[in-house]
């Protein structure tokens, strides 16, 4: 009997891989930058053309399924997950390090069936690495087998997150309070590599140990959390408890034990606007 989904992910790999070719050839022309919720909020043209042509694609092919787009909802289109086959899409994974040619940019796209994740899949298009992730039967890069650092002592560890301009002052002195505590602990590092579905990935693969964000979207987060879960990472809301996709925030770790040390330490902000 066929899987339908894994038919789903299949076609969905060719079409990602379309989209990749996409940014490197955009990567090559002058940038046309747009700004969306703040002078920091970015967008481009390619942003937009990636969408409409993965969208394409996969509606002709699965017109009853439904879409979840990152420039669709700045467009006006609405944000909401429910029991059908949804494609939940970021074109551009990375804008502003596209915008600068920094080499961190990814096509990332998780499918759901009753708002549970089957599949996703990560493109970092710059390195040629594509992620992809189906539910139960593991993790891969480039058809590699993929699978976390394993790392129990936060001491010992990578630990990435994102920062950006915040108005509100507030939630941006939390948000730098935040990297000096994990950085206090203390941990070999924190970085910043500006891709949150590439984040999660480095930590799927074991190039980081950890990951935190207030902020993100469910279009940053679907394709990865399918990627460490299925790598064997630990995925949870920053409060601790279960994972939410649309709840604009999250915790990966390699382990438990690096999990519940940042829930201790992360201070929590509400998420606004201007948030990313």
């Amino acid at each position: 009997m066929s899987d339908p989904w894994q038919e789903c992910m299949d076609f969905c790999v060719e079409v990602t891989k379309r989209a990749g070719q996409m940014i490197r050839d955009a990567l090559e022309k002058d940038i046309t930058i747009m700004e969306k919720s703040s002078p920091v909020d970015l967008v481009t043209e390619t942003d937009q053309k990636v969408e409409q042509l993965i969208i394409s694609s996969i509606r002709e092919k699965y017109p009853t399924h439904s879409f979840i787009g990152e420039e669709s909802v700045a467009a006006g289109a609405p944000s909401i997950l429910t029991d059908a086959p949804t494609w939940i899409i970021d074109p551009v994974d990375g804008t502003t390090n596209f915008v600068h040619r920094f080499p961190f940019v990814a096509v990332s796209i998780g499918f759901t069936v009753q708002k549970v994740i089957e599949f996703g899949i990560v493109y970092s298009c710059v390195e040629d690495k594509m992620y992809t992730a189906r539910k139960g039967k593991g993790a891969f890069c480039n058809g590699v087998p993929i699978k976390v650092s394993g790392q129990q002592d936060i001491t010992k560890s990578m630990v990435l997150t994102e920062m950006n301009f915040k108005k509100d002052v507030e939630r941006f002195n939390t948000m730098l309070a935040n990297v000096k505590t994990i950085l206090s602990i203390p941990v070999h590092g924190v970085r910043s590599p500006g891709s949150a579905a590439l984040n999660m990935c480095l930590v799927a693969c074991g190039s980081a140990d950890a990951y935190y964000h207030m902020g993100i979207h469910c279009w940053d987060m679907a394709g990865g959390a399918a990627v460490v879960t299925e790598a064997g990472g630990v995925i949870m809301d920053i409060s601790g408890g279960p994972f939410d996709l649309m709840s604009r925030r999250l915790i990966i770790a390699s382990s438990r034990a690096i999990a519940d040390r940042l829930v201790k330490e992360i201070r929590e902000f509400p998420v606004g606007r201007d948030d990313q």
